[in-house]
């Protein structure tokens, strides 16, 4: 998760269809005029469908930019030729944007059979042609083969470091480089649909997979099992985690949306911490978590636990417990992890009300 601290200097929102100009040629908010404006504290997750041709941190700017957020970051990255969910974490909740980068995701792709490209999508320069020869119970046949436990060699075209440059610079550099081979695990691989002729012989799927998993590596792998070769024409992930692609909204959408009506589509902070234990803490022991002192108490040993406790006493009305922070348990012991400071928690309240 990358942090998105202020630009230098401070922006005006962009109005109507300066977004979107912007949006349809991938550049840069940076490059519009610019004048003053008060940013503001921001907290909670917004649910991106990321669009075409920008990359994820374009798209985080963007939104930050509307939502005139002082801070901001987002889960894990998607290629600018893929579109889809992008969880953008604003204010507190970028502190467990990290639980998302774990989460298991699923993807629909196009895997165009009988070319392969330098990038193992339709962006690279195609490298080779082959006769599409396979017949459909080959495909299923091949598709069974990368289901469950497999080994993956990362691509020369990512982010992955090496000596702490980038892999993408030594394929730019025209450089390829020894890589280890990553363990992922494809938990579902559902055959769409498939066009074995023709002038664009390919094969739609649906792919449910662990985190770390490169679809373009496995619809160039494929390709390359079925002895066509082949690279990925369309990409686009449908879910992650527990987010999927009907609960977002589109950078246009977003732009054309009144201000209350933006800030409306942000989920609270505890969204990330969903399928974690709850541990409530009365006013006393709240106090102490949240200076980051572990709390006795018959607490089962778990690993992930969201803490909630009564609202600071400088809340104008009373208020249902609020989210501290995570933790874990263990020997009767509650042990603080990330935590929200009380100025989080009260800019929070604050907005609620």
């Amino acid at each position: 998760m990358r942090n998105a601290g202020p630009p230098q200097g401070a922006h005006a929102p962009l109005g109507g269809s300066d977004v979107h100009a912007l949006t349809q040629r991938g550049e840069s908010l940076s490059h519009a005029p610019r004048t003053r404006v008060q940013r503001r504290p921001v907290h909670g997750v917004l649910l991106l469908d990321k669009p075409l041709g920008l990359s994820s941190n374009q798209a985080l700017q963007k939104a930050k930019w509307l939502l005139r957020a002082e801070k901001a970051g987002h889960t894990g990255t998607l290629d600018p030729l893929a579109t889809g969910v992008l969880p953008l974490c604003f204010g507190a909740a970028t502190k467990f944007s990290q639980i998302h980068l774990d989460a298991d995701k699923t993807y629909e792709t196009i895997v165009r059979l009988g070319q392969k490209t330098s990038t193992a999508d339709a962006e690279g320069e195609v490298l080779e042609t082959r006769a599409v020869s396979c017949t459909p119970g080959q495909v299923v046949e091949v598709l069974d083969r990368f289901m469950g436990p497999i080994e993956q060699v990362p691509p020369m075209h990512s982010a992955l470091k090496k000596d702490g440059k980038a892999l993408y610079e030594y394929a730019r550099d025209g450089e390829t480089v020894e890589r280890a081979a990553r363990h992922v695990v494809i938990h579902d691989l559902e055959l769409l649909d498939m066009q074995l002729d023709g002038d664009t012989p390919q094969l739609h799927l649906r792919v449910h997979c662990s985190k770390g998993t490169y679809i373009r590596t496995l619809g160039e792998d494929i390709g390359e099992a079925l002895g066509c070769g082949g690279h990925l024409s369309l990409l686009r992930r449908i879910a992650t985690g527990p987010f999927d692609a009907s609960q977002c909204i589109s950078l246009e959408a977003l732009e054309a949306a009144s201000e209350a009506e933006r800030l409306a589509r942000l989920l609270p902070v505890q969204t990330l911490l969903v399928g974690h234990d709850g541990v409530t803490l009365d006013a006393e022991n709240a106090s102490r978590f949240l200076s980051g002192v572990r709390r006795r108490g018959a607490w089962p040993d778990q690993t992930r636990v969201a803490v909630f406790g009564p609202a600071p006493e400088a809340a104008r009305e009373p208020q249902p417990p609020v989210l501290l922070g995570s933790a874990h348990t263990a020997g009767g012991e509650l042990i603080p992890g990330r935590l929200l400071s009380p100025s989080e928690i009260q800019q929070i309240l604050e907005t609620a009300l």
